[in-house]
């Protein structure tokens, strides 16, 4: 699997469900959440600011897309979590199975940040992204076309801590018009 099978066996609408515990706080927490993952075309004005940001020749990205959510948590009486973020992979000229990952926000602070992907010989895609104060380590995989695994690591900048710890699994819900 490379970078463009991956983004393209993601486009779609998501039902989540993640498990998470936070080490530091001893807590269990558990969200279901919508995502939908969309395409973006490389002209895109947000895939053109974001490859500013970092000096990356918008010629050299491949599939860039965004991912945007809504969802619960258990956790006390918080409020609903959504967002959206733009992400566009640049992969290695000479190891197409291997690049970084522009992200508009990030997965463990909420700053731009830029992760270093690959996927190993199971077509597991691994990305890790340092952070100010934190580093997160994810990996996804396909179960079948419309069920993937997440597992999610938030460990402490040196990388000895781990902070938090998540898994999700991630259904594809079929859009009403491919039924009818």
């Amino acid at each position: 699997m490379d970078i463009q099978d991956f983004v393209e066996n993601s486009i779609g609408h998501w039902r989540s469900q993640r498990s998470a515990h936070h080490l530091a706080f001893g807590h269990f927490e558990a969200v279901q959440s919508e995502i939908d993952i969309t395409s973006l075309s490389t002209e895109a004005t947000e895939v053109i600011e974001l490859c500013k940001i970092y000096n990356i020749d918008p010629q050299t990205v491949a599939s860039p897309f965004r991912m945007s959510w809504e969802g619960q948590s258990d956790w006390e009486d918080s409020e609903a979590i959504k967002g959206n973020c733009v992400l566009i992979p640049v992969p290695d000229p000479v190891q197409p199975r291997r690049g970084k990952l522009l992200r508009e926000r990030g997965y463990a602070e909420e700053v731009a940040a830029i992760g270093e992907y690959h996927f190993t010989d199971d077509g597991t895609f691994v990305l890790i992204t340092a952070y100010d104060h934190v580093a997160a380590e994810e990996k996804i995989w396909f179960v079948n076309p419309n069920v993937r695994c997440r597992v999610s690591l938030i460990k402490t900048s040196a990388g000895t801590g781990l902070v938090t710890a998540s898994f999700s699994s991630e259904i594809r819900q079929k859009s009403q018009e491919s039924d009818m």
